[in-house]
């Protein structure tokens, strides 16, 4: 009937060329971004939420978001690690408001003074018992049942990850077996030391962001600074390695594995017009026991770990909406390193970050794809069919397939209809 609008039907959004054709709501309905956080973010994920050495002593804090919901991530009195909304149960003040900090050995909020314990129970309230007989709370309030918000914790050769979902599966079984044995290539156990920080707001869907790291089509193209300088070609020899279930995957290559023959596509390449006066920032030093000096592994739903030449980073997206996202770099090394691989590390790692000779290019391109897609009809859709139109894993780069994979995932997790192939 004219004038009234049905609700939106998820399933018939998707065509039958399954994840050949993204559909262009999801990237700016209001509606389905809600049910995004739901679904994927507050349901059976686990979530990235720091270093275990950032928070280094007893009562250490760092605030982090999950999906739109902010967590803390505490060093408890016994060593270990806890996960609570930074939310009072009282009136739902925020706890901490630093991105870093201590709260001693109790969490206490700053309007009415309830506190917690660093596991988020409650212990108590000034005036409980009101005044002089006159007041305070029943005598059948519950105080077992109004803590924080506690989320199920698993800490991994130093990473911190979290979920709401206290029923999801181990996290080693949530990776699967590719995607343990790449992430433990990184960590490999040895403890970690924090280099430094970036954060940047990109106006674009959070899962634009995503596929950018899962497409290595473009980096060949786009980024001049690493073609220029031999950092990264399409026509090297690579990997693109997807999991059992689509949503994670790693894409590697191998420097110079095609020196001397290189294989442009027909990309038009202008020739820079500059020169390097500092050549480490380009020559990487061998450091995992293999040839690889790239790797980009992406975790469903929002984790990146980089490792280009010796920078080191963990890419945290965090969304704002349906058109915005933060990305957090968080930029470590190892607490063996010497001097001169902590500096190694520093000066590369001006090839990342928001300012980074690479990665400016991908802010800019994303927020072109933000643009260009508003306001598109309802039935406009993105087509993937570079390399295929299956999402299995490849031996060369010039693939769209782990995008693919991952809308896989993303389908099945948000009741969207099973994903054809």
């Amino acid at each position: 009937m004219d004038g009234i609008q049905t609700p939106l039907d998820k399933k018939d959004i998707w065509s039958d060329a399954g994840t050949t054709r993204v559909p262009y709501q999801i990237y700016q309905n209001p509606e389905i971004y809600a049910e995004e956080l739901e679904h994927i973010f507050y349901g059976s994920s686990w979530n990235y939420v720091g270093l275990e050495c950032e928070v280094p002593e007893s009562g250490d804090y760092r605030r982090n978001f999950i999906g739109e919901r902010e967590i803390l991530m505490i060093r408890k009195n016994d060593g270990s690690i806890s996960v609570v909304e930074n939310r009072c149960a009282h009136r739902g003040a925020q706890l901490c408001q630093g991105l870093f900090g201590n709260t001693g050995a109790a969490l206490m909020c700053p309007y009415h003074q309830w506190t917690y314990t660093l596991d988020g129970e409650l212990t108590g309230m000034p005036f409980k018992r009101g005044i002089k007989g006159k007041g305070g709370l029943n005598s059948d309030f519950d105080m077992k049942t109004r803590g924080l918000t506690n989320l199920k914790v698993e800490i991994l050769n130093g990473v911190v990850f979290a979920s709401f979902d206290h029923d999801v599966v181990p996290l080693e079984e949530y990776l699967g077996p590719d995607m343990m044995q790449y992430f433990t290539r990184i960590f490999d156990g040895r403890g970690l030391r924090v280099v430094g920080y970036e954060r940047q707001i990109i106006d674009c869907n959070w899962k634009l962001q995503m596929e950018n790291l899962k497409d290595p089509y473009h980096a060949g193209i786009l980024h001049l600074f690493l073609i220029s300088f031999g950092l990264f070609r399409l026509d090297q020899e690579s990997k693109c390695l997807v999991d059992d279930n689509k949503g994670h995957s790693v894409l590697m290559t191998i420097k110079d594995s095609e020196e001397g023959n290189e294989d442009t596509g027909g990309v038009r390449i202008a020739a820079p017009d500059f020169t390097l006066t500092d050549h480490d920032l380009i020559q990487p030093l061998l450091e995992f026991g293999d040839r690889i000096s790239l790797s980009i592994q992406t975790l469903f739903p929002s984790l990146i770990i980089q490792a280009q030449c010796n920078t080191l980073a963990t890419r945290h997206v965090l969304p704002k909406g349906p058109g915005s996202h933060e990305l957090v770099w968080t930029f470590f090394g190892f607490e063996d390193d010497d001097d001169a691989m902590n500096d190694r590390r520093l000066r590369q790692a001006n090839l990342m970050g928001s300012a980074g000779y690479v990665t400016l290019d991908d802010a800019e391109a994303l927020e072109f794809s933000q643009l260009g897609l508003a306001g598109s009809p309802e039935d406009e859709v993105a087509v993937l069919e570079i390399g295929g139109k299956d999402c299995e894993s490849n031996d060369h780069l010039v693939t769209e397939s782990l995008i693919r994979g991952f809308y896989m995932r993303y389908r099945d997790v948000m009741g969207h209809g099973k994903a054809i192939t």
